[in-house]
């Protein structure tokens, strides 16, 4: 299950969560940087102080992965297997940004889940840590993203758990460039109507996405009366306040999914990226000046 970490730990977790993804950009030319920074207070907090899960089935350093699903190789490490049973009561986390697997390996070994020599296998050829997340890498239930409708998904399984009678909230992680999609609004229209209220959905509002600012390629805002017009009970936080992304999984109201708006910054923790606004999807360092104080920053990191 998960364990009842102290605040100023999990703030250790989210500073390393950004370290360890600080270490791949160095290391493999380039990462998800901009999203660890955005998503780390909110990742560590649920995996360390809010998920009611079990123990991981998997294993600490995952292995070769053995190839596509076919009727000869179906017996094979999933990526929700690292967060335990999978069954009621216990709670269930779906990940919905694809590019998000960089922090969530991160925040796997911050939990324990994950060694953090498993980062050895990051992006390489014949391992499942993929740098686009999918149901064969760790800490991901499905394959992910929004042409997956990985909100659908976790829906359908909340609204099973209901028509089963079952205990156990389902989490879904999604971020803000997601709102843009009709996929997600249908989702929730759904949600609210089959009162879903042991649906939690967390959004990483960090303003930015591939091509640049949200409300430069297609404004979102304003979220909250979106989603409470939608017939969800919409909440407002600092994305960087673990106490109070805490408090708000506890918000929820009877016959409602619970939406959390974490409002981020993609820089949080790593300043440098400042002078990369507004494109800060994916971060590639260039060798010289720019990387060596890249790593200079990495290794003073706390």
């Amino acid at each position: 299950m998960s364990q009842n970490h102290s605040i100023s730990e999990v703030q250790t977790a989210a500073t390393n969560i950004r370290k360890h993804v600080l270490q791949l950009t160095l290391e493999r030319n380039g990462c998800y940087l901009s999203q660890a920074c955005s998503s780390a207070e909110l990742l560590a907090t649920l995996y360390l102080r809010v998920l009611n899960i079990t123990e991981s089935k998997a294993p600490k350093v995952p292995g070769p992965f053995p190839g596509t699903p076919s009727n000869d190789n179906m017996d094979y490490i999933q990526g929700a297997d690292y967060h335990g049973d999978l069954s009621a009561p216990y709670d269930r986390f779906f990940i919905s940004p694809a590019h998000y697997a960089a922090p969530v390996y991160a925040a796997l070994i911050e939990a324990g889940r994950l060694s953090q020599s498993s980062l050895e296998m990051f992006n390489r050829d014949g391992y499942a840590m993929e740098m686009i997340g999918a149901n064969h890498t760790p800490g991901f239930e499905n394959a992910a993203g929004t042409l997956d409708q990985a909100i659908s998904v976790a829906g359908g399984t909340a609204h099973a758990r209901k028509l089963r009678g079952e205990d156990g909230k389902i989490y879904v992680m999604m971020s803000d460039g997601e709102m843009q999609e009709g996929q997600l609004w249908e989702a929730i229209q759904a949600a609210a109507f089959y009162k879903l209220d042991n649906l939690v959905l967390l959004v990483d509002v960090n303003g930015s996405q591939v091509e640049g600012t949200t409300d430069s390629v297609m404004a979102i805002e304003p979220l909250k009366a979106r989603f409470d017009a939608f017939g969800a009970k919409a909440v407002e936080v600092d994305g960087h306040d673990i106490e109070a992304i805490e408090e708000a999984t506890k918000q929820g109201e009877v016959g409602k999914p619970l939406v959390i708006l974490c409002y981020t910054n993609p820089t949080q923790g790593i300043p440098y990226l400042e002078e990369r606004r507004p494109i800060l999807h994916f971060v590639r360092l260039k060798q010289g000046e720019e990387f060596d104080k890249y790593q200079k920053f990495y290794n003073e990191m706390a």
